[in-house]
């Protein structure tokens, strides 16, 4: 059965399940790959737990069918499975696809997929080629029109250089034509009624005074014919030429019309008619036949005259046409091609060249210019392009000594404080511990004191480190650590709110470790803010921490059913001081730079710390961890959606079932 990654980032490489701890159960106690039955969706002793209270895995529950696979396990340590892109997995999920797949055979399948690939890897790569390149835009379309507009001319050409010669041929041929019929009638022997042989003697003398030879080489041949009554009789001949097969020379249409003819002349019409009809010249030699245009006419009362013309040379002519059109239109395409590509790139260089300049200028080289090569339209954009470089350079100078200013401003004015904030600390907690010897209003003044003292520390803290982080001075101390370790000691701040809220924090912990190398300070910290401002926002329902790890990164969600996020607050959450409802209380005492501080914590150690939410429907806090600091990531093991952090969880089972089955 296929199924999509749940994740979109995930889905672009192979998720290996993370490796395994090894289990507490002796090991013959364990399952076998083979026999091993697939976790149950429901949280394990080790996989799930309560903040309150923590159950101790039994040895009973460590040697049950849903114990996570031995570490032993080959195959946990890595799976890597097919990787299916977003089109073939659409086409998977069509009915009749997954009918005929379930019909071929496994072999057919695998080139059938693999062709399939191949093609759209062609076609990617065809259609971003054309997507990112103007001059290649501008070239092929320029061809196509040219080659459509040749292609149009070249047929209207050609169609009138061919009736143009058709013409010219015909009103030769109906003049030789005409000639030879002359020469016919002025023969003896034409009024003469016939009998077989002054018949034959007559069509002989006929052919042999028009024509004696009829070869590829002459101009036109003669064929001499019988009227249809007498070429019936028996010993009359009905042809004489020196054409192969003037049956089959002569179209039959053209004989008709001659008989009609005669007849009417027979009859006593006093003008003749020449009729003519398109056909196929046949030698007597055996040579290949050639197109050619028959004309006839009534020869007296019993023959008939033809007179075949070729056509070979006007075909000839026409071919010659026809090359000379297509090589011309070729060579013109060409032309314009090479035309278009020039003048395009005069156009388009520039403009990569200023595009090459701009990502270098965004790339942190305010020093980028563009060569001015003119006065026209480009040298006119490369001076603006430098102007605006250099105006952009000089403002970014300005702002970067305003901001070490701003941050050398906070820095002092940090260290500064600490020393009487010290000594005003000491006295709050003097007061504070005197405070039952007081008065009530002394006493609750002693108590407001000690409590903002606290938080005034605090914000001085984090005024300290926000510095350090503008200052690009933070350092990170990285060692292999267990994330779900200090997921759960990163919960006891956030369990104390939680217990004052009616509330409680569930873990979806996977059975095995998730080793990365981390800083445990910072990683604490970052998971401290997440679980306070889950257990604050959440309107008082549970909070869903969840954890899973791939291969190259591991991930913590902190999933809270409480006010949500609005559009584009997901961005704004990690702006300093920034607050959704600047009226709502702060329960904890915040100081508005937690999620700041965080978020350059999660990029120092090079992962990620995204958010997503809706109004109402509560909101998804992901941190994306390295599992070797400074290695880089292209996808986080849990998805970034409000509602697919419970989906992670049997997804993630299953993959690890299916490995250990493996």
């Amino acid at each position: 059965m296929e199924r999509s990654a749940v994740n979109p980032d995930a889905a672009r490489k192979p998720v290996a399940p993370p490796s395994v701890a090894p289990s507490s159960a002796p090991a013959a106690a364990a399952p076998s790959p083979a026999t091993a039955a697939p976790p149950s969706v429901a949280p394990s002793p080790t996989a799930a737990s309560s903040v309150e209270a923590p159950p101790a895995a039994t040895p009973s529950a460590a040697a049950s069918p849903v114990e996570a696979p031995s570490a032993a396990t080959p195959v946990a340590q890595s799976a890597p499975r097919d990787v299916r892109e977003a089109w073939e997995m659409a086409l998977r999920r069509k009915k009749l696809v997954r009918w005929v797949v379930s019909w071929l055979p496994h072999r057919l399948t695998i080139l059938i997929r693999g062709a399939l690939r191949w093609e759209h890897l062609v076609i990617g790569k065809v259609s971003q080629r054309w997507r990112r390149s103007l001059q290649l835009r501008v070239v092929g379309t320029t061809l196509v029109i040219s080659v459509i507009i040749i292609a149009v001319l070249g047929f209207f050409l050609t169609e009138q250089i061919s009736y143009g010669l058709l013409a010219n041929a015909e009103k030769s041929a109906r003049a030789q034509t005409l000639a030879e019929l002359n020469t016919a009638r002025s023969l003896s022997g034409l009024t003469q009624e016939p009998n077989a042989e002054t018949a034959l003697q007559f069509m002989y003398n006929v052919g042999q005074k028009l024509q004696p030879t009829c070869s590829p080489t002459t101009t036109y041949c003669v064929v001499v014919g019988l009227k249809s009554d007498l070429a019936a009789r028996p010993a009359f001949v009905p042809w004489v030429s020196s054409v192969g097969n003037p049956a089959g020379t002569v179209p039959p249409a053209l004989v008709a019309s001659v008989e009609q003819e005669q007849a009417q002349e027979y009859a006593g019409k006093v003008e003749s008619q020449l009729y003519y009809d398109p056909t196929t010249l046949t030698f007597s030699d055996g040579g290949p036949s050639e197109p050619a245009i028959a004309f006839g006419a009534p020869l007296g009362n019993w023959y008939q005259l033809y007179v075949i013309f070729p056509l070979d040379q006007e075909q000839q002519t026409l071919q010659l046409v026809q090359t000379t059109l297509i090589g011309v239109g070729v060579a013109l395409v060409a032309l314009l091609a090479a035309i278009v590509s020039l003048v395009t790139r005069w156009v388009v260089l520039p403009v990569r060249h200023a595009a090459r300049a701009a990502q270098r200028l965004s790339a942190g080289r305010l020093e980028e210019r563009m060569a001015i090569g003119g006065a026209d339209d480009l040298g006119s954009l490369a001076t603006s392009f430098n102007d605006m470089a250099a105006s952009l350079q000089e403002k970014l100078r300005e702002l970067e000594e305003l901001s070490k200013a701003q941050r050398q401003f906070v820095s002092d004015v940090s260290h500064e404080l600490r020393t009487p904030m010290t000594t005003i600390r000491m006295a709050a907690e003097i007061l504070y511990e005197s405070r039952e010897q007081l008065d009530a209003a002394a006493a609750r003044s002693a108590e407001l004191l000690q409590s903002q003292t606290e938080r005034f520390e605090i914000l001085l803290t984090d005024l300290l480190e926000i510095s350090r982080h503008d200052a690009n001075v933070a350092t990170l101390d990285a060692e292999p650590a267990d994330i779900c370790d200090i997921v759960r000691r990163s919960a006891d701040d956030a369990q104390q709110l939680a217990e004052r809220r009616g509330c409680r924090i569930e873990f979806r912990l996977p059975a095995q470790a998730c080793m990365a190398e981390v800083d445990r300070r910072r990683v604490e910290r970052i998971l401290r803010n997440l679980l306070v401002n889950a257990v604050e926002h959440g309107e008082g329902k549970d909070v869903v921490v969840t954890v899973a790890a791939d291969r190259d990164a591991i991930a913590v969600a902190v999933r809270d059913h409480g006010v949500g996020l609005g559009a584009g607050e997901d961005q704004l959450v990690f702006e300093r001081f920034w607050r959704a409802d600047p009226a709502r209380a702060r329960t904890t005492g915040g100081t508005g730079l937690g999620l700041a501080i965080a978020l350059e914590d999660a990029r120092l150690h090079g992962g990620w710390l995204q958010a997503r939410g809706e109004k109402g429907r509560g909101s998804v806090f992901r941190l994306t961890l390295p599992r070797i600091a400074g290695q880089p990531i292209a996808g986080s093991p849990l998805p970034l959606g409000p509602d697919e952090t419970e989906v992670v969880t049997i997804v993630l089972e299953a993959d690890l079932a299916g490995g250990a089955r493996g």
